[in-house]
């Protein structure tokens, strides 16, 4: 993805700029009905050191998400993404605090909540077609009405043309269209996505992107996508939700001021290099002192300069 390019920062908007269509959009956004609540969500492991106690991963976090919102969140290494994608999913259970889908608390794994892993976690003795339909099934679907429905779904995510193809005769993009097919199928109110696209090549990555936002507006889910990248969750998002590392807890709440529908063309844009520049402070920030900087030890001879 593209990163900061020489426009000089003096130059760039306030990245909490909003141009009359985006304020509109973010006007109607917060008109719709929540569908998801983390209220205060903490999780505690035991320290590897005894004596050490217990260690926060994710602290008192708490935001809602409206209906059809696209929400990322991102953050550095350490700051409990994962683990808090995770016990959204009802994979792990919280220390404290609660969930909540459409007002009502909830726990545990549960078809109002799809989940889509970076890795594929397709499974590779059923065809496409069969992979979509298992959710299908296990909701007590028949035969008939679990293939029709995902046959609707294969067509979504544009591989019709290969539903009675096995996993491993798929390229890694259209394995992860059919995971993500497989997870709207049985519709969730919420499709969760951990770093859905983090093993894909930079040009497969961008076609995925695409063909998400495509899905997404025509699709009534509600999307909470975790990433390490930057520019995709400007890309994707409503809404950038930062975390801090140790403990793992929000610093700040981002409305992307970046116009819908969204494309790679608007990655020079200032609304979308301002945003970036306010990511790249709050992710990386700057090392302002001696010590905090990594030890160089010199490994070549003088003269074998690069600069």
């Amino acid at each position: 993805m593209s990163h900061l390019s020489d426009t000089s920062s003096a130059a760039l908007p306030d990245y909490r700029a909003q141009s009359p269509a985006v304020a509109a959009r973010f006007a109607k956004i917060k008109e719709r009905p929540v569908v998801l609540t983390i209220d205060k969500l903490t999780r505690t492991f035991p320290s590897a050191d005894a004596a050490a106690g217990l260690v926060t991963a994710l602290n008192q976090v708490s935001f809602d998400i409206h209906r059809r919102e696209f929400v990322c969140v991102i953050g550095p290494s350490g700051c409990g993404k994962s683990t808090l994608i995770r016990m959204i999913a009802g994979l792990d259970e919280p220390t404290s605090g609660r969930m909540l889908v459409d007002g009502a608390e909830t726990s545990g794994p549960c078809p109002q909540r799809g989940m889509v892993f970076q890795g594929y976690t397709l499974f590779p003795w059923l065809t496409v077609k069969k992979n979509v339909m298992f959710g299908l099934d296990m909701a007590g679907k028949s035969e008939a009405a679990a293939e029709s429905e995902a046959r609707q779904w294969i067509d979504l995510v544009g591989l019709s043309h290969v539903a009675d193809a096995y996993p491993h005769q798929l390229s890694g993009g259209m394995k992860q269209r059919v995971a993500i097919a497989r997870a709207l199928a049985p519709n969730p109110r919420v499709l969760l996505m951990d770093e859905p696209f983090g093993a894909l090549d930079a040009q497969t990555r961008a076609q995925m992107q695409s063909h998400l936002l495509e899905i997404w507006r025509n699709v009534d889910v509600t999307i909470l996508f975790i990433t390490h990248d930057l520019d995709e969750a400007i890309l994707l998002a409503d809404r950038i939700i930062v975390l801090k590392a140790h403990p793992g807890e929000i610093q700040e709440i981002i409305e992307v001021p970046v116009p819908r529908p969204r494309s790679l063309d608007q990655l020079q844009s200032p609304e979308f290099q301002a945003t970036r520049r306010r990511l790249d402070e709050l992710i990386h920030p700057k090392l302002h002192t001696p010590a905090e900087r990594l030890p160089i030890v010199r490994l070549t001879q003088l003269g074998d300069d690069v600069e």
